[in-house]
């Protein structure tokens, strides 16, 4: 009789590790999906800017700072940077990018210009999206976190090697309005 309460919870126990596990590798693929899509808008953006700031060069050559500070940001070969660094040169080319258009903002040729509309346009769309997909990673590493560091998750958390995730937040600078007129 006693065998088979002692097998029963062992089995038991073995479901729920499973159970456990699996929910885990579940979250942690929706995070790693949820970086993806974000990651594709990121991308997008990331080459896009060289077309937007050879359209501003173009009318601004005493800007050369802010066209080299972004050019050497983009330097570094995306594909081979891990999650964290693709947000942090994302967060760098955000601040940048803001130089650029406060430069644009100086030459009423330039934001009249077809080419720099079109540009603008694009980016104007590209960061729509990133907004979007910023949105629904937060939201899924919110989840996983929250499973990581509840009670009992967190337990298995810590027995499978899951930890919590970072949120994409906004910089300071992100929380105001651009301000950009055509």
């Amino acid at each position: 009789m006693w065998i088979y309460i002692v097998i029963g919870i062992f089995l038991f126990l073995i479901i729920l590790f499973a159970a456990m596990y699996n929910s885990f590798v579940k979250m942690d693929n929706k995070v790693k999906e949820a970086f993806s899509t974000m990651d594709i808008y990121l991308v997008k953006r990331w080459n896009m800017i060289p077309k937007l700031v050879d359209v501003v060069k173009a009318y601004a050559e005493h800007e050369k700072a802010t066209f080299e500070s972004i050019t050497s940001l983009r330097s570094n070969s995306y594909d081979s940077m891990n999650d964290a660094e693709k947000l942090k040169a994302n967060e760098k080319l955000s601040r940048e990018l803001n130089k650029i258009m406060a430069v644009a903002e100086g030459y009423p040729e330039l934001k009249s210009s077809e080419n720099f509309i079109d540009l603008s346009n694009k980016l104007f769309k590209v960061e729509d999206e990133i907004a979007n997909s910023r949105k629904y990673y937060n939201g899924v590493v919110r989840l996983f976190n929250n499973k990581t560091e509840t009670f009992p998750g967190n337990i298995f958390a810590g027995i499978f090697g899951f930890k919590s995730k970072a949120m994409f937040e906004a910089e300071a600078f992100e929380r105001n309005d651009v301000g950009i007129n055509m």
